[in-house]
């Protein structure tokens, strides 16, 4: 029915509102004056086209015509445009099947394993969070920082001596480069804003000048920090508390409109220790902690797919809770409302490594921390944040080779 030799293409459902009335037909041929201003050429009925705008649902409206049937004839038998239409209105009702809802109609569809949400990170780097054959990406850890537990004082906010290090990293395989300039490690000093835009807004520059095809990210939880490292070249703000720290960090975002790492924690540095108590279990209380944080971002303005979840292993968790959820992250990832989503972990040189393996110094660290990742990717890691790159990129290759097929 359908032309299957075409490439790869996006398909997305959107809302649109308008003041007053238009009717299905005013709306179509709005439509199409957007598709020929973009230079739309139809080869084959149902093959590939430069851009495609066709109405699904028109409120509560129903019609028939040559032209135009709405809703839509054949949304309930596409699965790409019944994924995206459920990201929006999951329990909706089609007019004609009013015992059935949208989830339940691709529920009943054959699974195309090829397709996936699509969240963009940097010039060319996209995250496919439902890819089964997707390759784990590499986020490399610099901290512009006195008092980070591993590699604290090991790099210079000086661009010229901190290059050489982003280089080793680039080359070894990383993806990202993650910057920080204020440690969120336990009982870490605190730091003015104005020094952490001094450690870190250098660094992205002469950063993005050398990289220009790095994918560069922010470690931050400040507005003002978040903002300054977009508009300096970085792709990507990595928020440890995803928004709870600063009120103005999820409006920023959305401003922004950049991808946004949201981090379950609990507390802040000098609290977090304390508040790692889940009556309901720490898996239940991770989705549904997050799943406020996500709904509170979708409200600020925030577009679903720029957001990357981190259930926030180490802040405000156990040993035994750290272990528990790289047991079962796979559960995580298929949480109801928290599907389609990227996630990262961050294992890299953590205190519970340490406890189990005798390892007492973090940079020692670096079996254990093999071990978790290999774990991490077997439970649907689609990011792994580490400190040594050349070492963990060959451990998540190999977990690829074995996991992602």
């Amino acid at each position: 029915m359908y032309v299957e030799a075409q490439n790869n293409f996006i398909n997305g459902v959107c809302e649109i509102s308008v003041e007053g009335h238009i009717s299905s037909m005013e709306l179509l041929a709005k439509l199409k004056h957007i598709e020929d201003a973009m230079g739309r050429i139809k080869t084959v009925d149902k093959g590939p086209r430069n851009i495609d705008l066709d109405i699904l649902l028109h409120g509560d409206q129903s019609l028939s015509t040559v032209t135009l049937s709405v809703p839509h004839k054949a949304m309930l038998e596409r699965e790409f445009v019944l994924r995206p239409l459920c990201d929006l209105i999951p329990d909706g009702i089609h007019p004609q099947y009013p015992t059935e809802t949208y989830s339940n109609h691709l529920h009943a569809l054959p699974k195309d394993p090829s397709m996936s949400t699509i969240i963009p990170f940097g010039k060319h780097g996209i995250f496919k969070p439902l890819d089964s054959a997707r390759q784990t990406k590499i986020m490399s850890i610099l901290n512009i920082t006195p008092d980070s537990f591993s590699d604290g004082g090991h790099h210079s906010p000086n661009p010229d001596q901190t290059l050489s290090t982003i280089q080793k990293h680039v080359q070894s395989g990383a993806d990202i480069i993650d910057i920080g300039g204020y440690s969120t490690r336990p009982n870490a000093s605190n730091v003015s804003t104005e020094e952490e835009l001094a450690r870190v807004i250098p660094i992205i520059q002469a950063s993005r000048r050398n990289f220009p095809d790095i994918g560069i990210s922010i470690d931050t939880f400040r507005h003002e920090v978040a903002e300054a490292a977009i508009l300096n070249g970085a792709d990507i703000v990595n928020d440890v508390s995803a928004g709870t720290l600063d009120i103005k960090m999820l409006p920023t975002i959305a401003k922004l409109g950049c991808t946004y790492v949201a981090m379950h924690m609990r507390g802040d540095a000098a609290t977090m220790t304390r508040l790692n108590q889940y009556p309901e279990g720490v898996i239940r209380g991770i989705a549904e902690e997050l799943l406020m944080r996500v709904e509170a971002a979708e409200k600020a303005g925030i577009w679903k797919w720029r957001l990357v979840l981190d259930p926030g292993i180490g802040f405000a968790k156990d040993l035994a809770q750290n272990l528990e959820i790289l047991r079962r992250l796979a559960e995580l990832r298929q949480w109801p409302g928290l599907e389609g989503f990227p996630w990262l972990i961050g294992t890299s040189k953590k205190a519970f490594i340490g406890r189990i393996t005798g390892v007492q110094h973090a940079h020692e660290r670096i079996w254990g921390t093999a071990a978790t990742i290999c774990t991490a990717i077997q439970g649907g890691a689609d990011i792994v944040r580490v400190h040594d790159v050349d070492e963990m990129r060959q451990v998540s290759k190999m977990a690829d080779a074995i996991w992602r097929l």
